[in-house]
């Protein structure tokens, strides 16, 4: 079988990174090879190729057959295209000078496209993230507001006890209040004087006009009997 230009796996599971090499097509996937050409790194954005490019033309130019994914990668360096400028070399349609313009003119276009492709990817991993930090800080905001109107509501509801509460005690205060009974006054006796002893008084009785004319007539008549 002929010799093929194709990958080698390394890497941890779920991270793969490949060499390029040129191996025998009898050979396994991950077994002996010719010559390392180059790397490979899907996992950057762009891929990461590094490829040694006179070798990988070198054996292109001498019947290695390079697999579908290699080939890509080939023809995304330039590989495949200077190959085939320089079949048009060899059969006389091109000159050297005209082959090498063409791919140097192809190199630059190559460049600028990848360049353009890489600023377009950073503008739109930019874009997503500010979209992202945009949908983040609604999120938040919605989740800021249900917050606070939940701590609304607990502030509501802790206005609302303390009222009832306060309704609850001055309730109770009137009712002990209408509840307790009238303050009862006791009449103290009445003071006695005890009269001191050899002081008796003897209350006279009042003098009225018919006691006075009894006493005058009675005196009126001892005077007749003494004069007698």
């Amino acid at each position: 079988m002929p010799t093929k230009i194709r990958l080698q796996r390394y890497g941890k599971k779920g991270q793969p990174f490949y060499h390029i090499v040129i191996a025998d097509g009898r050979a396994p996937r991950d077994g002996k090879f010719i010559e390392k050409i180059g790397t490979y790194n899907p996992l950057t954005k762009p891929a990461s190729i590094e490829l040694n490019f006179d070798r990988a033309l070198y054996w292109l130019q001498h019947g290695a057959q390079p697999t579908d994914t290699t080939r890509a990668i080939l023809s995304y360096k330039g590989v495949i295209y200077k190959n085939h400028l320089l079949k048009g070399v060899n059969k006389g349609a091109l000159t050297i000078d005209q082959a090498e313009a063409k791919f140097q003119n192809w190199l630059k276009e190559k460049e600028n496209k990848i360049k353009t492709s890489a600023n377009e990817h950073q503008q739109k991993i930019k874009e997503l993230n500010k979209k992202r930090i945009e949908e983040e800080l609604k999120i938040n905001e919605a989740k800021a507001k249900i917050i606070a109107e939940k701590r609304a509501k607990i502030e509501n509801l802790n206005n609302e006890t303390e009222t009832s509460k306060n309704e609850e005690l001055t309730e109770q205060t009137v009712e002990t209040t209408i509840n307790q009974p009238a303050e009862t006054t006791i009449d103290q006796p009445a003071e006695t004087t005890i009269d001191q002893p050899g002081e008796t008084t003897t209350d006279q009785p009042a003098e009225t006009p018919d006691t006075e004319q009894r006493k005058e007539d009675s005196e009126q008549q001892e005077e007749n009997k003494t004069n007698n």
